[in-house]
């Protein structure tokens, strides 16, 4: 896995009605505290930056799963709320992503920071026979059963390092399900147990 420890991360999305750009400051406590969170509960983990040779001063490009929720969650804020990224590994097992999140929880908490974990992966990404995957059945009912689990608060039987972060304890507040193009877009609040 990998945490980003550059000083910043910046992204554009360009091809759609706008151009949507962003730079966001990286909260760097907060990410070595996460990497050694992580490293102390025997998750491979490394710290990444991207550019400059002082970390502090480099610049990690977003990716869109990144860019996306941030722009709408803070990156727009003056000045913008600063961010954690944090990379899973697919070549790792699921119980390891659960660790890992519970490292990220942890490493959350001792910061005495008030700190939102946003969850942001790919799902079924062949909606649309139009789009870059062409189009498979399975991924409306892939999309479908995450919305179910969800909406039944059921986050441990989806596995990931989501899960890890929040327990089972929190409860999921379904809020949107969409696939305005060939990919899908789920949105969920949780709330921790009083």
């Amino acid at each position: 896995m990998a945490v980003v420890v550059s000083g910043a991360m910046s992204g554009v999305l360009e091809g759609g009605a706008t151009r949507v750009e962003l730079r966001s400051i990286v909260d760097r406590d907060l990410a070595r505290a996460v990497r050694h969170a992580m490293e102390d509960a025997a998750v491979p983990i490394v710290g990444v930056s991207y550019g400059a040779n002082d970390a502090a001063a480099a610049v990690t490009p977003m990716d869109w799963a990144t860019q996306i929720p941030i722009h709408f969650m803070g990156g727009r804020s003056d000045p913008p709320v600063p961010i954690v990224m944090v990379a899973p590994a697919r070549d790792l097992p699921w119980d390891m992503h659960v660790v890992a999140g519970r490292a990220i929880a942890q490493a959350a908490s001792k910061s005495g920071k008030r700190v939102a974990l946003i969850a942001s992966c790919d799902h079924g990404h062949a909606h649309d026979p139009k789009g870059p995957y062409g189009f498979s059945p399975a991924s409306k009912v892939f999309d479908d059963r995450v919305v179910e689990l969800v909406k039944r608060n059921a986050l441990g039987e989806i596995l990931s390092m989501l899960h890890g972060a929040i327990g089972s304890a929190w409860r999921a507040d379904f809020l949107s399900y969409e696939a305005p193009t060939y990919f899908g877009m789920r949105c969920a609040s949780f709330t921790p147990p009083d």
